[in-house]
Order: C-alpha cells, then structure tokens, then sequence
C-alpha cells in the first residue's frame, strides 16, 4: 500500500511537470504578438518554469487545508537543488566551472532568501503577512535585480540554445492562438489536477505510514517537484553553460522561498507542528547551502569529488528525518 502511494506520487509529479511544460509553451507563443513585451515574458517564463510544480502544489496544499504540506516541499526542494540536483549532475558530468562574478551576488541572494520564511516562521507561524512579505520580496528581485538577466535570456533564446530545445520538445506548433489558448487552459487544468491528486496522496501517505505530512513534502514531494531543475542542469552542464546550470538552481531557491511559500501562506497561513523535523530540514539547508557555497567560492569551480560530497550530505538529511 505505502509503495503504491509512493509511485503514485512521481506518477503524478511527471504529469505535473509535463503539464508545466505544456502552460510554459502555450504561453510564450501567445507572448509572442508583443514585441515591447515578449521577450521580457518568454525570459521570465523560462526563469519561472521549474518552479511551477512547487507552485501550483503550494497553492492546492493551502486550497486543501494542508499547508505545511507546502512548506515542506519548499524546504525539501532547495535543499534537493543545492545537494541532490547540483551533485548529482556535477558528479556525472564532471568538473564545472564557474564563470564570471555574478554567483557571489547570486548566492548572497539565495541565501537570504532561503533563510528569510524561516526567520518569518520563528514565532511558529507563517501569516498572511508573512507570505505578503515574502511576495513583495520577489517582486522587487523580479523587477529589479532580475531585469537584467532578461536580456541575457532572450540573446539566448534567439540563437535557439539548448534553453529553447528544451522548452520544444514536444512538438512544433503552428501558432494559432486559439489553439494556442486551448493548449494553456488545458495544461492549468492539468496543473491543478495532478496537484491535487499529490495533495490528496500526501495526506493518505502520511496517515498509513504514520509520518507527518510535512515530512512527505520534505522528502518524497520534493524530489518529484524538482524533476524538471535535474533534466535542465543535465543539459545545461551537456552543453557546457555552467553559468546557466547554477543561475537554474540559485533562481530555483529564490522563488520556491519568496513566490512558492509566500503564495501558500497567504492562501492559508501554515503553522508549525512538527518542530523537530522543520529544526533538522532548517539547519540542514543552512549546512549544506554554505558547503556548496564554499565549494563553488574556493576554486571557482565545483569538482567532482565536491559533488559526491552534496550527495552524501543529502543522505544524511534524509537519514537524520526518518530516525
């Protein structure tokens, strides 16, 4: 039975990814018909795009009465991007480098916002306020900080990089907006339902096997939901665009912890019950995102023993929450 639920889980987290890609095309084609604003649209979409699992099973959990359901999603999944993701694509690819100084303002960035719902959530719980806060928090990156990344993607975008292959390979489409439209309520529709479904697992997998729900996010949840920043640091690493490869998964942090849970939050404010699971998951992100950050500082690059390194920490975590 709890097997079962477990399938069922990544069963519906690949719909819920692929049903992502599906909104993300159909929009950026209708973005298209704007030349002041599409290119803006395309790069934000393409920067939004692996969050939107995380997203849209926030939004359900908190529509479902399960918000610490989200919580713990967020959680698990920025420590799986900068432990399980980053390692295990290094490991397999090998050494990557890191170009320019942009990751020193970058990182900064993640941190704090990594670390800002779990200040917020220190009185043990997370408002609307709180999530108000935090949305206002990526705002001003988006706006801010973010426009000049805009640029950088769409130089990107135009030469049909690999960011532009992986966002097609479904099929081509013709461009039609009424299709077009069609393809975007249906992919929302999709969105929503393989959300909830994973919700809906969640729940009856924590009461059958006797664990907290927020631990199923933390653990079980995550995984599935950061399918899509794995497949795009494979490819990026495979394409030798290392810069891409930590922008994907520093922006993936950022978002889940500002945009994600402040979404959540506000829906429905999520309160604390499982103190000694979030403690083990806060300090474990604080842990395990300054030995990537010492990793990538020392000698600029991120070798491959660094890597197994990440993946070993990401065990241990895992180890340390189900004792």
């Amino acid at each position: 039975m709890i097997v079962l639920l477990i399938l069922l889980i990544f069963l519906f987290s690949f719909a819920l990814i692929k049903s992502a890609d599906q909104v993300v095309l159909a929009l950026r084609r209708l973005s298209r018909g704007s030349k002041s604003t599409g290119f803006i649209l395309s790069a934000l979409l393409i920067a939004l795009a692996t969050s939107f699992p995380e997203l849209f099973v926030g939004i359900t959990a908190a529509l479902e009465g399960a918000p610490a359901l989200s919580l713990g999603n967020v959680m698990g999944a920025n420590i799986t991007n900068i432990s399980l993701v980053a390692g295990l694509s290094a490991w397999v690819v090998g050494k990557v480098k890191v170009h320019g100084h942009f990751l020193r303002r970058d990182v900064t960035i993640a941190l704090v916002a990594g670390t800002l719902p779990l200040i917020l959530i220190l009185d043990g719980r997370l408002g609307r306020t709180d999530g108000l806060i935090l949305i206002a928090v990526y705002g001003a990156y988006a706006s801010s900080f973010f426009k000049h990344r805009f640029l950088q993607i769409a130089e990107e975008h135009k030469k049909g990089s690999y960011i532009q292959r992986f966002l097609r390979r479904f099929t081509q489409i013709d461009g039609n907006k009424t299709k077009e439209a069609a393809r975007l309520f249906v992919g929302i529709a999709m969105l929503l339902v393989s959300a909830n479904i994973i919700v809906r697992i969640a729940r009856v997998l924590a009461e059958a096997a006797g664990i907290p729900v927020f631990l199923i996010g933390l653990i079980l949840v995550s995984i599935g939901t950061t399918l899509p920043e794995l497949a795009f640091s494979f490819r990026a690493l495979e394409d030798k665009e290392p810069t891409m490869f930590f922008g994907n998964i520093l922006g993936s942090i950022i978002a889940n912890s500002t945009l994600v849970i402040g979404v959540a939050a506000t829906i429905a404010p999520i309160a604390i019950s499982e103190k000694s699971e979030y403690m083990v998951a806060a300090a474990a992100f604080i842990l395990i995102f300054l030995h990537f950050w010492f990793f990538i500082k020392s000698k600029l690059r991120l070798d491959r023993w660094e890597a197994a390194a990440l993946l070993l920490l990401y065990l241990a975590f895992v180890v340390v929450e189900f004792n």
